[in-house]
């Protein structure tokens, strides 16, 4: 299963977020879940970094299947839409193809 913890603040401004774990919807190289979790997650990495220029930190360990996003700052409003388009999009991925294969997570920092 992957889990990812979206860290916000009180204010409820986004603050990083937390991708760990395999789906384990198919075997290694047929899973489509995993690979739609990957695509969203890094795509939206690299347009906060590219089109938004937000300052981040990013650490990943592929082997673990882990990837952490911090934030240095508050969000432009770029930013924010592209977390929120992250979110809806692994959102429906959860919906439609169940829990046991993706849990997200809000977690107040």
């Amino acid at each position: 299963m992957t889990t990812i913890v979206i860290e916000k603040s009180k204010a409820g401004e986004y603050k990083g977020f937390i991708c760990k774990g395999h789906a384990g919807y198919a075997m290694k190289g047929g899973d489509i879940v995993c690979a739609s979790i990957s695509v969203l997650v890094i795509n939206t990495i690299n347009s906060m970094e590219k089109l938004a220029k937000e300052d981040m930190n990013v650490a990943a360990d592929e082997k673990a299947g882990l990837i952490r996003c911090k934030f240095n700052g508050a969000l432009s409003e770029k930013g924010k839409l592209l977390m929120d388009s992250m979110v809806l999009g692994l959102s429906e991925i959860a919906s439609q193809y169940g829990r046991q294969y993706l849990v997200i997570k809000f977690k107040e920092v």
